[in-house]
């Protein structure tokens, strides 16, 4: 089932709807503002459906600064460029620096920002598509980037990207969705039970970004090989955890980069009985936990959000990849398709 409603309107007057995406127990609102998956609804062991998506009440929640990136669309770098500035075929290019001296999120006006068209891609899915011109927020190329949002009837949401461009640049995309599997509002995630296939993580420096090295996970609090709940060792007092203010690390998934969706993950809440799979194509899961968090926002439940109050899995390139030759490349050249996928499979136990 697909259905549309208004969200509000711009300064501009702009409309903003709301892509309502429903099958096998699913329910996904997206908004053309920012892409924003701004409620997920899912059952639970009793049976009881609830938004397991953190997010805002209104469009003036989304649009106020700073922002979280509410479940929005993140392009056309995910993540964290070191000094807002790479280098691409010996031509330096300079990016906006909104996280310190780094860029983060595509810059000050990144995707999450931005207003999109929609179109029907199915009986529950949604194709939303936008141009990124030439050198917005420093980035080489025309960029032509379309998401597609699909609800499956076996309880899923999939959510492909694809993107082309007509001179070289960099691209990684990402949906960054912050999860509470009790329901939104529901208090601290910290007890949910995480497992994920990654081997190794890739520091960060003082400055946030990565210093290049691929590091062993093994005897760090950055092991979820075997399930564990997400706050088990979140105050061990580990250097990494001490700089990020908790996780806000990037995962090396063993698989690497693949053509189709791998599973990699598992979230699981021992209270409500959710579970939640990620399978994508990405090389990568920057694991968050909403470390910022302060109570200055109120979610679409009315209440507030506190540290560790959602948990952000991100499917994505690594980030500074530009800048880290050894990292997967996130080049992207005249001719090419970048495409990637990921897909959250929802279900009880």
């Amino acid at each position: 089932m697909i259905s549309t409603s208004p969200f509000g309107k711009l300064d501009d007057g702009t409309p903003i709807e709301c892509w309502t995406l429903q099958a096998g127990g699913v329910r996904a609102d997206v908004l053309t503002y920012g892409g924003i998956v701004h409620r997920l609804a899912v059952p639970g062991r009793d049976g009881e459906v609830a938004n397991v998506v953190l997010g805002m009440p209104d469009l003036d929640g989304y649009r106020a600064e700073p922002g979280p990136y509410f479940g929005a669309v993140i392009g056309r770098y995910a993540n964290r460029i070191a000094g807002a500035r790479f280098t691409l075929d010996g031509r330096e290019y300079r990016l906006p620096a909104n996280d310190g001296a780094n860029c983060l999120h595509g810059g000050e006006h990144g995707f999450d920002r931005r207003v999109w068209t929609a179109e029907a891609a199915g009986d529950a899915a949604v194709t939303l598509r936008r141009t990124s011109p030439d050198g917005e927020e420093g980035f080489p190329g025309t960029v032509e980037v379309a998401v597609t949002y699909t609800v499956g009837g076996d309880g899923t949401l999939r959510i492909d990207y694809e993107a082309t461009t007509d001179a070289p640049t960099v691209v990684s995309l990402t949906s960054h969705g912050y999860f509470n599997l009790d329901g939104e509002g529901g208090g601290s995630a910290e007890a949910h039970v995480l497992r994920l296939d990654a081997g190794h993580y890739t520091p960060n420096g003082p400055a946030g970004t990565p210093t290049g090295e691929l590091a062993p996970v093994d005897g760090t609090p950055f092991d979820f090989r075997a399930p564990k709940p997400v706050g088990a060792d979140i105050r061990a007092g580990h250097p990494q955890l001490l700089l990020g203010h908790g996780y806000d690390h990037n995962l090396v998934l063993d698989k690497g980069v693949t053509a189709e969706p791998v599973p990699v993950a598992e979230l699981h809440s021992p209270a409500s009985g959710r579970t939640m799979t990620v399978a994508t194509t990405a090389p990568g899961l920057q694991l968050y936990t909403g470390n910022y968090f302060d109570g200055s926002f109120t979610g679409t439940s009315g209440r507030v959000y506190r540290a560790t109050d959602g948990v952000a899995l991100e499917t994505q390139f690594f980030a500074d990849s530009p800048n880290q030759p050894h990292f997967p490349s996130t080049v992207l050249r005249p001719g090419e398709v970048h495409r990637s996928a990921t897909v959250y499979g929802f279900g009880v136990r």
